[in-house]
């Protein structure tokens, strides 16, 4: 049934539907839900739980599938960041969490290749934790690494999507030095979902003490995600988290990081949708749409293609180019022309490249892509 009996709910609140050619973004409400999400949010919310049984069990069940010691829910992979980083500073001790973000006297640093800074990066800093560079804006060594290691560094933040890039350091060289120098290691996965191979080697084999994913990009509530690691950081995580602030009348700093039951049984069967999805079919269709668009630019005066899957991850990509910006505009003209058109349709702006992501397009709407975009460049 309808949330209003005449007309959808965002016309009758007034708000324009939005063509998603730029992926699972945050500003685009992140993902879209399958049936079988769909169908166990409406289970979840026939019946009240207990909601610290709920998060256990919950994270156990995610657990078990990425072969890591435990997992928690957490609303989003900012969130799991933030309250891994308090688990790190503060452990088990409730005094700790109570002063959060209040870090007077503990270990709070957390160590940051400069080369890899980033939007995110904050997310220790929420709870309290200071970042640190090491290395040049171009690359790092294991001797910076380890000069920078003092008395108040608390772990590392490291963030996956880097990996493989030059001069960056790889996880297995962090996480040695790291367990020598007795400091933890955060990694940030927030869209490493795929290979699977990989999502269960970063969550359950790299030897980091937390990892950090956003459920959304495999499916799940645009406010989810989710950490997995070390049983004990796990555990002083839900400590520094809503639940326990209730539980455990400790002020946690994460009572604001609330998650309802219904997003956490989405996250579990959106993580169980993912490993038995058919990713070869699910690329394929995505790869087709690309083809869309692409067919339908092919032959434009001055106007490039190019297909891109980055590193074997989840999604296919196409960059197109400009010999010349169109009409004397840029690239940022020509995105604000489609996402002000009828329809709405957003590409991601990559400086003076557009990129189309096929993941969360709809049935059809390729082809309204491809159209939109073939008239407006050759305009």
């Amino acid at each position: 049934m309808r949330a209003t009996s005449t007309k959808g709910i965002y016309e009758d609140l007034g708000v324009r539907r939005v063509i998603n050619a730029v992926g699972s973004m945050t500003l685009l409400g992140g993902s879209m839900l399958s049936p079988a999400v769909l169908a166990a949010m409406e289970e979840a919310n026939e019946s009240f739980v207990d909601m610290a049984e709920l998060l256990a069990r919950s994270g156990h069940a995610i657990a078990e599938l990425l072969g890591a010691e435990a997992a928690l829910v957490t609303s989003g992979c900012f969130a799991a960041l933030a309250q891994g980083a308090a688990a790190v500073m503060t452990g088990a001790d409730a005094g700790k969490i109570a002063r959060l973000p209040d870090t007077t006297g503990m270990r709070n640093e957390f160590l940051i290749q400069k080369s890899t800074r980033y939007h995110y990066d904050r997310a220790p800093t929420v709870a309290g934790g200071r970042l640190v560079e090491f290395g040049s804006a171009q690359r790092a060594t294991l001797a910076q690494l380890d000069a920078a290691i003092g008395p108040r560094t608390a772990g590392i933040l490291y963030p996956a999507r880097f990996e493989g890039t030059d001069g960056i350091l790889s996880i297995p060289d962090i996480v040695n030095l790291a367990r020598q120098k007795g400091i933890a290691v955060v990694i940030d996965a927030a869209a490493e979902v795929y290979p699977l191979e990989r999502m269960r080697w970063l969550a359950g084999k790299s030897g980091a003490d937390l990892v950090g994913f956003g459920a959304k990009y495999l499916g799940s509530a645009n406010s989810t995600g989710f950490m997995v690691g070390r049983k004990d950081v796990v555990a002083a995580a839900a400590l520094n988290g809503f639940i326990a602030f209730e539980t455990h009348d400790n002020q946690a700093f994460g009572r604001g990081f609330k998650v309802d039951r219904q997003e956490i049984v989405a996250t579990v069967v959106a993580v169980r949708e993912w490993f038995a999805a058919d990713h070869a079919a699910r690329l394929a269709e995505q790869e087709r749409r690309i083809e869309t668009v692409a067919q339908a630019l092919a032959g434009l005066a001055g106007v490039g293609t190019e297909r891109i899957r980055h590193r074997d991850g989840p999604w296919w990509q196409l960059r197109i180019t400009c010999d010349t910006p169109r009409g004397g505009r840029a690239a940022a003209d020509i995105e604000r022309t489609l996402r002000e058109g009828d329809p709405s349709v957003r590409v991601r702006l990559d400086g003076e490249s557009l990129l189309v992501y096929a993941n969360n397009l709809k049935a059809g709407e390729d082809a309204i892509v491809a159209d939109r975009l073939r008239r407006v460049l050759a305009a």
